[in-house]
């Protein structure tokens, strides 16, 4: 329904980004705006699908695919949540584990146990923040997520995955500050960030190592 006159939304008014183009940003009843949270949301949720697509379904991993599609929703809901309430729901990053493991069984992964000791040792690092900081630098959120985050990104990348959202939340961080929209003490959802650098480490974490050693 319509978040502004409580009007029921026909599924022709539902059509991902096709009918917001058509309703013109308004609400066909009371002409209110539609947020921009919904087309952005179904235009990275389609960027999403096309990617995984390519990558996995090009090479015939169905499975992979399936899986990849599940972990993504997770994902996407992590990200949507933590950045506008500042907080993980313990049930999508368990349900993430769950599915992992379960995929990870179905296709025999050898690195089952070495992916979950990824996720306990980045979630053992953010938990020394957390207790450090007394919860003011990462929340119990974080570090649970960091659990899956870890076994995603396996044993070999989930450093540079930690580095990554490190490094970009330091970056948006910073430009926050500078544009004053954020002071030193304010806080800043991590999560969104932990989210934005797992595919990024998935996809770049073999050539950043490269880089590196070669350096």
């Amino acid at each position: 329904m319509c978040p502004k006159c409580h009007t029921k939304i026909s599924w022709y008014d539902n059509i991902p980004l096709l009918s917001f183009l058509v309703l013109k940003a308004k609400c066909r009843h009371c002409k209110n705006k539609i947020s921009l949270r919904y087309p952005l949301i179904e235009l990275v949720t389609a960027i999403g699908f096309a990617m995984i697509g390519y990558f996995t379904l090009s090479t015939g991993l169905s499975l992979q695919f399936v899986y990849s599609i599940l972990i993504f929703l997770i994902l996407e809901t992590i990200f949507v949540i933590d950045f506008e309430n500042q907080i993980i729901p313990d049930s999508f990053t368990f349900i993430g584990i769950l599915v992992s493991v379960i995929m990870m069984l179905l296709i025999g992964d050898q690195q089952l146990l070495s992916r979950l000791f990824a996720g306990l040792a980045a979630a053992s690092m953010l938990l020394l923040i957390h207790l450090a900081t007394r919860g003011r630098g990462m929340g119990l959120g974080d570090v649970k997520f960091a659990i899956l985050g870890g076994m995603i990104t396996g044993p070999k990348l989930f450093l540079i995955w930690m580095f990554i959202a490190f490094l970009t939340g330091a970056i948006v961080g910073i430009i926050l500050i500078i544009g004053k929209k954020k002071g030193l003490k304010s806080q800043i959802a991590f999560g969104p960030f932990l989210v934005l650098a797992i595919p990024l480490a998935v996809l770049y974490g073999e050539k950043i190592l490269a880089w590196f050693n070669f350096s």
